[in-house]
Parts: C-alpha cells; sequence; structure tokens
C-alpha cells in the first residue's frame, strides 16, 4: 500500500469528528450547535472533499463563514483528560481553518480575476516606474501588503510578480528573476508579522498562550518587520542588478 498524503486528510477529518461530537454534547457550550457543526462541516471537506464537486465544498466554506461570523464558534468549560486536542481547538477556535482558507481561496480568486494585470495598470498608471529604486519600492511594500490583507506571502506573490516584478524589473530593467525570487518572499513574511489574516502566526500563539491582548504577538513584532522591509527593499535593488 503506497501512502499518500489523502491518509493524512483522513485522519484529520477523523479527529475532527471526535473534536465536533465532544462539543455537542457539552453543555457547558452555550452555542455547542453551531460551533459542533463547524468542526463537522471542516472534518467533511478532509474525508471526502475529492468526492464532492468544486461548487459543494465552496458551499460548506461558506457555511464555516456564516457560522465563524456570526459568532457560532464558542468555547465551552469543560473537565478535561490529559489528551487536549478538544481544548486547543476551542482555544484556536475558527483562526486554525483561516490560513488554509486564505490560501486556497484568496489565490485562485485573486488569479482568476487578474488582479496582477490590475496591478500593472494601477502601478504604471500612478506611480513613476522610470526610476529602479521607485520600482524596487513598489515591488517590495506592494508584496508586504498584499500578504497583509491576504494573510498568506505564496497568496500575494503571483499577484505582485506578475505585476510588477517580471514586466518592470525583469522586463524593464533586466533584474535577475532568481535573485528576485529568492528576496521577495522575505517581503511577503514582513507582512505575515503585521497581519492578523496570518493567523497561524500571530493569532494562534496569542490564544493557545491565553493572552489578553489579541494582538500583542503583532505589537511586538511590527518594528522587526518594518525594519527588516526597509533593510531588504535596499537589499533587493542592489544584489538584483549584480
Amino acid at each position: 500500500m503506497t501512502l499518500t498524503l489523502n491518509y493524512l486528510f483522513y485522519l484529520l477529518g477523523v479527529v475532527l469528528v471526535v473534536v465536533a461530537s465532544m462539543i455537542y454534547v457539552d453543555k457547558t457550550n452555550p452555542r455547542r450547535l453551531t460551533a459542533g457543526t463547524f468542526w463537522l462541516v471542516y472534518a467533511l471537506i478532509f474525508l471526502i472533499g475529492d468526492w464532492l464537486p468544486a461548487n459543494v465544498v465552496g458551499v460548506l466554506v461558506v457555511i464555516m463563514a456564516l457560522i465563524a461570523g456570526f459568532g457560532g464558534v464558542t468555547a465551552g468549560k469543560p473537565k478535561m483528560l490529559s489528551e487536549e486536542t478538544r481544548r486547543l481547538a476551542d482555544a484556536l477556535s475558527w483562526a486554525a481553518v483561516l490560513p488554509q482558507m486564505l490560501g486556497m481561496m484568496l489565490g485562485l480568486v485573486f488569479s482568476d480575476a487578474d488582479v496582477g494585470k490590475a496591478v500593472a495598470h494601477v502601478t504604471t498608471a500612478y506611480v513613476n516606474l522610470d526610476y529602479r529604486l521607485v520600482a524596487v519600492a513598489v515591488y517590495c511594500v506592494g508584496m508586504a501588503l498584499f500578504t497583509m490583507v491576504m494573510g498568506n506571502g505564496f497568496a500575494a506573490f503571483p499577484v505582485m510578480t506578475g505585476g510588477v516584478g517580471v514586466p518592470i524589473l525583469v522586463g524593464v530593467f533586466h533584474g535577475n528573476p532568481a535573485t528576485m525570487v529568492a528576496i521577495i518572499m522575505l517581503r511577503g513574511y514582513c507582512g505575515t508579522l503585521m497581519t492578523p489574516m496570518a493567523a497561524n502566526f500571530n493569532m494562534v500563539p496569542a490564544a493557545l498562550l491565553e493572552l489578553p491582548d489579541k494582538n500583542a504577538v503583532i505589537k511586538v513584532q511590527i518594528p522587526t518587520a518594518l525594519s527588516l522591509l526597509v533593510m531588504n527593499t535596499f537589499l533587493l535593488n542592489w544584489l538584483m542588478f549584480l
């Protein structure tokens, strides 16, 4: 038997079914029906998502978003055993699924909507990119900003690279694309450090540590992120055109 990644998905789906079942019977949770349904729907995506039509999976994702958006995923206060998957699921809440949803959905939506072409049009129409450093700065800052919006540097990468990186920095200024690709992802990580949309980096640690301020991790990281953004902009402008 060949082991594939699907078996990991199935295992995760089974764990989520168990978590959903525990939440359904937890009378300390005032919204156990909606919270349990949230995790059960998420489990179904892992268990049978490959056999469902894409539009059905989309409907399931929308259902999850509606449940979370209307405050339906809350934590109870049950007595816990020494295995604490349920406690972690309660602590992380809907933020646990955000990275996966953003990485898959926003990347596909932005790609199909030709956002990269729109970015290219806006930057060339309103910003003077005749100066190389200006073009590099637009590329780097734009990458950080899109990552903050999307919560995922990999989703932001094709947008800014297709809009500015390839047509301007490589096509016009003849920069080294390998160097550009290697360095630009660091710009995305600068954006990751400054946004709650990057739940796995910023919201999850705050939840696990039970910090009173959910944005405490972001506030500590902002000076580092801005410093790296500035330094790596000049680094890209230097190394890419050697």
